[in-house]
């Protein structure tokens, strides 16, 4: 993942260097500069050069705080938060001051227009100096107040995905060790695999909460559960792979797969006397990953497969939203017996 790339909550500055910040900064700046043109009397002013010279005077300050922002990024990202909002608003506010005086030197002074009213130099600077820091102490709160938010949704979202890690279902457990129990002297080679493949189920739902893994790492962990499965529902379970397109070094929240394939067995394959397939499609377009998980379902038991498997896909749902943020999404749709839970990711590498 390229160091732009990186998801970093460190800090509740934005990456003031990244096109989209400066994009928000330009248009934030010329609303205000719209604001403070039309709140001026009309009848003594013309509205187009008061518009063109009050674009040009906040646009100068907000460009100027935003690259010195920029430039020492790293260095406030190192303060404490009180310290680093602390340093910004002063940030905000001295440069304002200068270019407050820099504007006064070149706009006025030179022209001799404050001649007539001596004053007008230091309400100039007052009233800029002012408009600088009411909107500097409210973005910065803003920026304060929308950290702490993303903080608490990222709290939520690895309470759930520890949940998630510790839940492993009791039937399946129980099932999985009569499973072992059977092929123990049938077939000894099976019933060693399966505990090996048990152990790294229960291993991989130990593991310390990370961000991202390799897809590869995921679909690891996908087949040896459903290895599991296979040995147990014998020749009910069709597992189908169309995954070819998919690149292996993509990075996805861990378990975001494998409770999916959980669900479409346990709520699906498991309640048609018959079996079925569970087919996992993947597709790789314009940057993004779309996977798929589909599976039959019995007619009468639609609702209760959309209930048992809401826990689970609200918790991948949040994860996704806490990590990428519009960018991944899980989204679910039911075509007669047909269920399907579909997951969208941004391609992001190490």
């Amino acid at each position: 993942m390229s160091e732009n790339s990186k998801i970093n909550n460190s800090s509740f500055l934005p990456n003031f260097c990244s096109a989209d910040v400066l994009f928000i900064v330009i248009l934030s700046a010329e609303l205000l500069a719209i604001i403070l043109t039309l709140a001026l009397p009309l009848h003594t002013r013309n509205i187009l050069l008061d518009l063109a010279m009050n674009s040009l005077f906040i646009q100068w300050i907000a460009l100027t705080c935003v690259g010195l922002l920029c430039i020492f990024r790293h260095k406030i990202s190192l303060l404490s938060e009180p310290v680093a909002a602390i340093v910004c608003f002063l940030l905000i506010i001295v440069i304002t001051l200068i270019i407050t005086e820099l504007a006064w030197l070149f706009l006025y002074d030179s022209r001799g227009l404050h001649s007539a009213n001596p004053n007008q130099h230091i309400l100039f600077i007052a009233r800029s100096v002012s408009v600088a820091a009411i909107v500097g102490a409210i973005v910065l709160r803003y920026l304060y107040v929308q950290h702490q938010w993303r903080k608490n949704i990222e709290t939520t979202a690895t309470s759930r995905f520890q949940a998630l890690q510790s839940r492993i279902r009791p039937h399946f457990l129980f099932n999985c060790m009569n499973t072992i129990a059977s092929l123990t002297r049938k077939s000894p080679q099976q019933a060693e695999q399966s505990i090996e493949d048990l152990a790294d189920l229960f291993r991989a739902s130990l593991l310390e909460p990370v961000e991202l893994v390799k897809l590869s790492d995921e679909w690891r962990i996908c087949e040896t559960y459903l290895r599991i499965e296979q040995l147990r529902l014998d020749n009910r379970l069709e597992i189908e792979w169309d995954i070819n397109t998919l690149p292996n070094d993509a990075l996805i929240p861990p378990l975001s797969l494998q409770p999916l394939l959980e669900n479409a067995i346990y709520h699906g394959i498991e309640r048609l006397p018959e079996g079925g397939a569970v087919r996992i499609e993947g597709a790789f377009q314009n940057d993004q990953l779309i996977i798929n998980v589909i599976n039959p379902l019995p007619p009468e038991n639609i609702e209760d497969h959309h209930h048992g498997n809401k826990q689970a896909q609200d918790n991948i749902r949040q994860r996704l939203l806490t990590l990428f943020d519009k960018r991944g999404d899980l989204s679910v749709s039911t075509n007669e017996n047909i269920y399907r839970v579909t997951i969208t990711l941004p391609y992001l590498t190490k």
